[in-house]
């Protein structure tokens, strides 16, 4: 009788204005097993009945209960109808440490908890087998990327790089695909290349495998300083600078249009190639403009959708800056990776196609701030290094404490955080880098924040314990 009513009366609440109605249909489905308000083993309406019900074609309700199928979240018995499914409990992943804190080591988009939303990427995924086929799982494609990607790329890096074309815009296997493709065509081993005192770990990383020697400028709470880039191009003659001017990784600095138009001056000048890695480019609601965009043949411009859209997809645009150079870093990629995933290039450009990779971009930037919010009022402000649009902080500590002493009593807590040694060419501040993505949700932002604090106005000496 139970699943007689539960038959009769389930109708959905759609909101018909937010994109396909079967997806709204099967959104509601997956919200309302989630709310309890249909049970495990619950028979849902004959297909004909809900259209009836809701005044819509019959072919539309049965996509909705195949998409429903495609999540997992029901079973269709011939004979007997639909049923939702008896949903198997899953531990949740996560980088919570024992103690239920988390692992703030690791610089993620933080997770936003909309639903709908995310039904909506895996429907974008789905959809992909029926517009796409086998075709797009048993097929290479060229290095640097199939039109549609390329051209998908360009629209997503529109409003900051409108004059750039698909002809100059490749598809790579992460930002550090592009980065090796990049740096392993512009120096050799032996070469200098330059970048900021306190830079992103992946391009040491990246330097080192090449045999390249990594000159440190000099950087202040405005950023990277003009005139110590210049002093190092006299001195040392580098072929390249790395720099990381928007909401930098680690010191979440962004360089002012004045600074960037200083630097490509003097790059200019002195023969010096850029690169921009433009990780954390669209974060920003109102971006300076990028290096690209100011010298867009002076400049390669990188922009990963890791930490803008999902760090899983493994896809960055690089903008060459002509398409001769695109033609030579395409045959880069060829001989480092092959290509990018296929798979990962699609997904990507089917989101931002149909509008979910800005919803995405929205969302992370909203829960992005929120969590701003919370450490502004948690962490001390002489301490803290921050911008309310990244999702990163930096933190400098107080006199007492080292770096590696502070970074071992977090972890013994159960609370991961990045010493400033990962980040530093030459001598390395007293400081660590906090991720406030990684962490779960708001209230455990708040448990491992408080004891940060708690941390830092103690002394090391009465917060040790050896016995």
């Amino acid at each position: 009788m139970a699943d007689d009513q539960a038959t009769t009366l389930w109708i959905p609440t759609i909101n018909r204005a937010a994109g396909p109605l079967y997806l709204a249909i099967a959104d509601a489905l997956q919200a309302d097993i989630r709310s309890g308000r249909l049970a495990a083993g619950v028979r849902l309406p004959p297909q004909r009945a809900l259209a009836e019900a809701l005044g819509i074609d019959f072919t539309t309700v049965t996509r909705a209960y195949a998409e429903a199928r495609k999540r997992g979240l029901v079973d269709g018995k011939v004979g007997q109808g639909t049923y939702i499914r008896q949903l198997r409990a899953m531990p949740a992943r996560s980088n919570s440490a024992p103690s239920g804190l988390v692992d703030m080591s690791m610089n993620l988009p933080p997770r936003f908890d909309d639903p709908a939303l995310t039904a909506r990427m895996w429907g974008g995924i789905a959809e992909l087998e029926a517009e796409e086929g086998l075709d797009l799982l048993l097929r290479y494609q060229q290095p640097g990327g199939a039109e549609r990607d390329r051209a998908a790329g360009t629209a997503w890096l529109s409003n900051r790089l409108p004059s750039i074309a698909p002809e100059r815009l490749l598809i790579c296997p992460g930002a550090q695909g592009a980065l090796l493709a990049v740096t392993s065509m512009l120096a050799a081993p032996g070469d200098t290349v330059c970048a900021e005192a306190l830079t992103y770990p992946g391009f040491r990383s990246v330097a080192a495998h090449l045999r390249l020697t990594v000159a440190g400028v000099a950087i202040d709470d405005k950023g990277l300083i003009p005139e110590a880039f210049e002093e190092v191009c006299l001195r040392r003659r580098p072929k390249v600078l790395y720099c990381n001017p928007t909401l930098n990784n680690p010191t979440t600095i962004t360089l002012s249009l004045e600074r960037r138009q200083a630097l490509l001056d003097i790059a200019a000048r002195h023969d010096v190639a850029v690169i921009e890695d433009d990780a954390y480019g669209a974060l920003p609601a109102n971006p300076v403009p990028p290096l690209a965009a100011l010298a867009p043949a002076q400049v390669y411009h990188i922009a990963g959708l890791a930490k803008c859209l999902s760090p899983a997809l493994r896809i960055a645009y690089l903008a060459a800056p002509d398409f001769r150079t695109a033609t030579r870093l395409s045959g880069v990629i060829r001989a480092t990776a092959a290509m990018a995933s296929p798979l990962s290039a699609a997904i990507a450009s089917r989101w931002i196609e149909d509008g979910t990779a800005d919803a995405v971009l929205a969302a992370i930037r909203a829960e992005s701030n929120a969590r701003q919010m919370v450490a502004a009022q948690i962490l001390p402000q002489d301490s803290l290094l921050a911008d309310p649009e990244g999702f990163h902080a930096w933190l400098r500590l107080p006199s007492a404490w080292t770096r590696g002493d502070f970074s071992a009593r977090l972890r013994s807590a159960g609370i991961g955080v990045v010493a400033s040694d990962a980040f530093a060419i030459g001598t390395a501040p007293e400081a660590v880098r906090i991720g406030l993505g990684a962490v779960r949700n708001i209230e455990h932002l708040h448990q491992s924040l408080g004891i940060v604090a708690d941390l830092l106005v103690q002394s090391p000496v009465a917060s040790g314990l050896v016995v």
